[in-house]
């Protein structure tokens, strides 16, 4: 008799990435390293919460890397954001090491306050990640987001409203040199909880995450559930499905416009807005933000309407004023063409 549905599923999630990760290392060319060190074990990480989704994810990779010749560690970040918050991570390190991963290893990070405590919190443990598969030389970290995760960040990218990029949500495969990999973004977390409990597997619940006072907890306790009360169960399949294929088109677009980008330059490399003004809206804006992000301005602060007014200097042309942009970068028409620098 095989393994519980629940279990198998995520088994199978687990080890089509780990394929990926070895056929990635035996066939891709690394001038950095020699042949027989990329040929070695490749160490892979789990990030790990001690929540459901990531003791699943955990317990996946302790099961199926070993298989396949693959080291398995694990990593749980202490935010340190409640009290006993290191203790619970002692205790997640303790519960990885069962599972008989090695190295395990538990880091404290300190959340600062940009962009709010969500965002803050993302950014440090990112940060820690990296710095940890840096140490310890990981080839990847596994991520436990799941398909209701993905579906939040489709609707959380379509309040923002900018554009079809942030609908796409987040990658099964992100980072520097694709580090972070995302087994289960086709998985719902119904069953990564499933898979915990006929494993026996004990699982902490974070209290932020029914906590009103984050956004992602009032999407994820009140808005879905409103949505699938009005348009029925398959709302969260519908979201996943529409941010693969917003993915699919924005890196076409993003190609298209990498590839027009030269076209559109003159002999001294400034924009042309006779040439701008005849490519497709969406290209010729990823045209306008690429510029304005080498010019200086943060990705992060730019946002549509920057964009749009930039645009206006070239479809809307009535002789206006040189546009402000995020990290005091300027965007000005001058003589036919548009030149976008550091005021």
């Amino acid at each position: 008799m095989g393994p519980h549905p629940a279990v198998a599923a995520i088994r199978l999630a687990v080890r089509r990435v780990l394929h990926d990760i070895l056929t990635e290392q035996t066939t891709e060319p690394n001038s950095d390293f020699p042949s027989h060190e990329r040929l070695s074990p490749p160490l892979v990480f789990v990030a790990c919460s001690g929540g459901a989704d990531s003791m699943a994810l955990a317990s996946a990779l302790a099961f199926e890397a070993p298989k396949l010749g693959i080291r398995a560690g694990g990593i749980t970040i202490d935010h340190g954001l409640q009290t006993g918050s290191d203790q619970r991570a002692d205790e997640v390190v303790e519960r990885l090491s069962e599972l008989g991963l090695d190295p395990v290893a538990s880091v404290a990070v300190s959340v600062g306050r940009a962009g709010g405590p969500e965002a803050a919190a993302r950014d440090a443990r990112y940060a820690a990640l990296d710095a940890a598969a840096e140490r310890y030389g990981a080839t990847a970290v596994l991520l436990g987001h799941t398909r209701d995760d993905q579906a939040e960040t489709v609707l959380l990218g379509l309040a923002r409203g900018s554009g079809i990029r942030s609908l796409s949500g987040m990658a099964a495969v992100s980072g520097a040199g694709g580090r972070y990999r995302r087994p289960f973004l086709h998985i719902d977390r119904q069953t990564a909880r499933k898979a915990c409990m006929v494993q026996s597997l004990p699982v902490w619940d974070d209290p932020h995450n029914a906590d009103p006072a984050y956004t992602r907890s009032r999407l994820r306790h009140e808005g879905l559930p409103a949505l699938e009360k009005a348009l029925g169960k398959g709302v969260v399949e519908a979201l996943a499905r529409t941010a693969q294929l917003s993915r699919d088109d924005a890196d076409a677009l993003d190609a298209w416009a990498g590839q027009a980008e030269t076209s559109v330059r003159d002999a001294r490399g400034l924009l042309e807005c006779a040439k701008l003004y005849a490519l497709p809206p969406a290209v010729r804006r990823r045209i306008l933000r690429r510029a304005a992000i080498e010019a200086g301005a943060p990705a992060g602060s730019l946002f549509a309407r920057h964009i749009e007014e930039v645009d206006r200097l070239i479809t809307g042309w009535r002789g206006q004023g040189a546009i402000n942009l995020p990290g005091k970068v300027v965007a000005q028409r001058q003589g036919g063409r548009l030149v976008i620098r550091q005021g």
